[in-house]
C-alpha cells in the first residue's frame, strides 16, 4: 500500500519549509533594502526575491528531482568535488555563520533594547537559546510535529500579524536613496538576498522535507520529490508577502531611524513607535521563534550530514554544533555579517550554477562538460568579486575596468554564460 500524505499535512510541510527559511536573515535585510533603496525599493525588491526567493524555490525543485540532497544534485562534477562543496555549504549555513547569526539577530531585536546589547547578556541568552535548539534537534523524526503543526503555525501567525501592521500603520514618507541603490538598485538587492543563505539553506533543508515526509509514511520516490516541490512553492508564497511587507515598513523608517541602522534596529525602531513596550516584547517572542526554528532545520540537517564522513553520532553532532554556534554568536550581528559577506559572494556562483544547470542534464551528451567548466569559471570570478569587499579590493581594481557587471559585483555572470555557451557548443560537435 502506498502512504500518502493528507492535505494538512501537505500544508504542514509547506509551513515547515517557510518555517526553516524565515529566519535572521530574512527578518533584517529587506527592512534594510527598504530604507536605502528609497524611491528604487521595487527594483531592488524584485533583485533581492530573485536570489532570496527564486532561487531558494528552485533549489528545493532540483534537489528534490536529484533525491534529496545536495551530494546527489552534485554528482555531475565528481564525488570528491561535489563532497568539497556540500562540506562548504553546510558550514557556511550551520555552525560558522547562519546558526549562530539567527541567535544575534534574535538577541539584538528583542533583548537587546531591555537588556543592553552588551557581551554578558549575549552570552546568558545564546546559551539558554540553543540548549532549547538541542532538545528540539535531537529528534528529528518529530519535527512535522514540532515545527511543521506547532512552531510554523506560530511563527505564520506573528509574522502576518506584523505584515498586517506594516499595512495598517506606516511609518512616514520614503527618503531619496542611498548612493549605492540610485546606481544599482537591482544587483544591490540581488546581493543582498545572498545574505539571507537560502540558496544554500534549500540546498541542505531537501533532505529535512524528505525525511519529515518519511515519518509519515511516505516511501514513494514520486511522491516524495512531489511532496517536496508543494513544501516549496507554498514557503516561497510566503516569503514573498513577508518580503514586500518588511520593504514596505523599511521604505518608511528613516524619519525615525539612520539609513546606515541594520535591520534589527530598523524592526526595534517601528515597533517601538508605533507600539512602545507591548510592541517590544511581541517583537522579541516573534523573532526568538522565527530565528529558532530555522536553527533548529539548520543543526538537524548539518548533524546528518557530517554524521556519514566522521566518526561521532547525530546527537553527539547536535551538542559540538550548538556549542560552536553558541561561541561564535557572541562576536555580534554586525562583525558576522561582515565576515560572512565575501564567503557568501565566492561560493553563491558556482552553487546557482549546479542548480540552474541540474534542470538541463538530459540535453546533453556529456554534461561533465558543461557543468564542471561553468561552475570553475563561476567560482574564480566568485572569489574576485569577494576580495572586493574586503580590504584587499585594490588587487583586483582591474576587473572593475574590463569584465561587464563587475561594478554591481556580479561578474561572474557573464564570463559564466560564454562559458557555458562554448562547453554546450563543442558538446554538440563531439557528441
Amino acid at each position: 500500500m502506498i502512504h500518502r500524505l493528507k492535505l494538512k499535512d501537505i500544508l504542514a510541510l509547506g509551513f515547515m519549509t517557510f518555517a526553516l527559511f524565515v529566519g535572521a536573515g530574512n527578518i533584517i535585510f529587506p527592512p534594510m533594502i527598504g530604507i536605502q533603496s528609497g524611491e528604487h525599493m521595487w527594483l531592488a525588491g524584485f533583485g533581492f526575491m530573485i536570489s532570496a526567493v527564486g532561487l531558494p524555490v528552485m533549489t528545493i525543485i532540483a534537489v528534490a528531482r536529484a533525491g534529496g540532497g545536495i551530494e546527489k544534485l552534485s554528482l555531475p562534477i565528481g564525488k570528491t568535488a561535489g563532497l568539497f562543496l556540500a562540506i562548504l555549504c553546510y558550514l557556511a549555513i550551520g555552525p560558522f555563520f547562519a546558526t549562530p547569526r539567527t541567535a544575534s539577530v534574535s538577541f539584538e531585536v528583542g533583548l537587546a533594547p531591555l537588556t543592553g546589547n552588551t557581551p554578558i547578556p549575549l552570552f546568558i541568552y545564546s546559551v539558554i537559546y540553543f540548549c532549547i535548539v538541542i532538545i528540539i534537534s535531537l529528534y528529528p523524526g518529530k519535527l512535522l510535529d514540532t515545527v511543521g503543526h506547532f512552531l510554523a503555525p506560530l511563527k505564520i501567525s506573528a509574522l502576518t500579524l506584523l505584515c498586517i501592521t506594516v499595512l495598517f500603520w506606516p511609518t512616514g514618507k520614503i527618503y531619496l536613496a542611498t548612493v549605492d541603490y540610485q546606481s544599482s538598485a537591482f544587483s544591490n538587492g540581488f546581493l543582498n538576498g545572498y545574505l539571507t543563505m537560502d540558496t544554500l539553506g534549500a540546498l541542505v533543508f531537501g533532505i529535512v522535507i524528505v525525511n519529515a515526509a518519511r515519518s509519515r509514511g511516505v516511501q514513494d520516490a514520486i511522491l516524495l520529490t512531489r511532496y517536496t516541490i508543494w513544501a516549496g512553492l507554498i514557503s516561497g508564497i510566503g516569503l514573498t508577502l513577508v518580503y514586500i511587507s518588511l520593504f514596505k515598513l523599511g521604505s518608511g523608517s528613516s524619519n525615525i531611524v539612520s539609513q546606515n541602522a541594520n535591520g534589527a534596529e530598523i524592526l526595534n525602531a517601528y515597533v517601538q513607535q508605533n507600539f512602545g513596550s507591548i510592541g517590544a516584547f511581541f517583537l522579541a517572542a516573534l523573532i526568538s521563534v522565527a530565528c529558532m526554528v530555522t536553527a533548529v532545520g539548520l543543526t538537524c540537517s548539518c548533524a546528518q550530514f557530517f554524521s556519514q564522513y566522521v566518526p561521532l553520532s547525530y546527537k553527539t553532532l547536535v551538542y559540538v554544533m550548538s556549542i560552536s554556534s553558541t561561541l561564535i554568536s557572541n562576536f555580534g550581528l554586525n562583525h558576522l555579517i561582515q565576515i560572512s559577506i565575501p564567503v557568501l559572494t565566492a561560493i553563491y556562483p558556482p552553487c546557482i550554477v549546479l542548480v540552474i544547470l541540474s534542470f538541463t542534464l538530459r540535453w546533453w551528451n556529456k554534461n561533465t562538460r558543461i557543468i564542471i567548466p561553468t561552475m570553475l569559471i563561476s567560482l574564480i570570478f566568485g572569489i574576485l568579486d569577494a576580495i572586493k569587499t574586503t580590504k584587499f579590493k585594490p588587487l583586483v581594481f582591474l576587473i572593475n575596468e574590463y569584465f561587464p557587471l563587475a561594478d554591481q559585483e556580479i561578474a561572474w555572470l557573464i564570463p559564466s554564460l560564454i562559458t557555458f555557451s562554448i562547453t554546450a557548443f563543442i558538446d554538440r560537435v563531439k557528441g
